[in-house]
């Protein structure tokens, strides 16, 4: 009779063949990749949006398009593959840089580049501002955890293992990183901080979500989704910082040449992850036992 290996946790595969293990475990490492990924975000929106004047009109609605043939890729997969992983969650981040820019913005030149006189086919803006832009992300976020509530189905990342719970997992990305580009762009822009001084509150808030990790009465799973959230206008501030001119207190190092050095650091770790994830799934492997049938 033929040996049968006994499997972990991630790969048992569900009546309708979905697997119970497809996002990845919460570390430093994480951390790290997420804010790459949001900073990357943010100058790849602009690159497409403003440098190659698209507009945002028409790059929002190319960038959904990439988002929905990205989660279709990520909801097939079987198991979790940091590739699949955080391709969505660059496309959730440019989206969002572009679907925000949309909200907030509007024609008029304050928002353009320097030298860009006009933008791409479409309309350019709702101009509806970050105030409004931000109360109306607020309530969708919210009303994609009261729905995500009423299923009972858990909120902890390393918990969720069905499609109804992946599908609303990256409903609350999507949205939750439109709301950080708008909130790191009016900290940016209109709060009177700078791209500096906006990325430094940002990083003091994250310290503080840090050392309420450590606080029994406060809920991990919820300082999570603050820190989640938190990451996004972090990533929005650096990516401003890096490419806007020298005159609006940037590096002025441009959205192509910033773009092409965060794509290389992003790949850089998603392909460490991607190798750490073999190894352990070597280990589990080799440690399985097999019964004789």
């Amino acid at each position: 009779m033929a040996d049968v290996v006994e499997i972990d946790q991630y790969d048992t595969v569900g009546a309708v063949g979905y697997a119970v293990k497809k996002l990845p475990e919460i570390t430093v490492a994480f951390w790290i990749m997420k804010i790459a990924a949001t900073t990357l975000g943010e100058t790849a929106g602009d690159l497409l949006a403003q440098t190659l004047r698209l507009g945002y009109f028409l790059t929002t609605g190319l960038l959904i398009l990439v988002f929905v043939a990205t989660l279709a890729v990520q909801l097939r997969s079987r198991r979790y593959n940091p590739f699949f992983y955080w391709t969505v969650i660059l496309s959730t981040s440019t989206a969002g840089t572009t679907i925000s820019d949309f909200m907030n913005r509007d024609a008029s030149g304050k928002y353009l580049a320097t030298g860009t006189d006009s933008l791409g086919w479409g309309p350019q803006g709702l101009g509806l501002g970050y105030p409004v832009g931000a109360a109306i992300l607020i309530s969708l976020l919210l009303a994609v955890f009261a729905v995500w509530k009423c299923t009972g189905l858990t909120f902890a990342i390393r918990d969720i293992d069905s499609l109804r719970g992946e599908i609303l997992f990256w409903s609350a990305i999507l949205v939750s990183n439109t709301l950080g580009t708008s909130m790191g762009d009016f900290l940016s822009d209109s709060s009177g901080l700078g791209y500096a001084g906006s990325a430094l509150l940002i990083l003091g808030l994250l310290g503080l979500l840090l050392a309420l990790k450590y606080t029994p009465a406060v809920s991990n799973v919820l300082l999570f989704w603050f820190a989640f959230v938190l990451t996004r206008p972090l990533g929005a501030t650096v990516g401003d910082f890096l490419t806007k001119p020298a005159a609006k207190g940037g590096l002025a190092l441009g959205t192509p040449g910033s773009s092409a050095v965060l794509l290389a650091l992003l790949c850089g770790l998603v392909g460490y992850a991607h190798a750490q994830e073999r190894r352990r799934a070597d280990t589990r492997a080799a440690a399985a036992p097999i019964h004789a049938a």
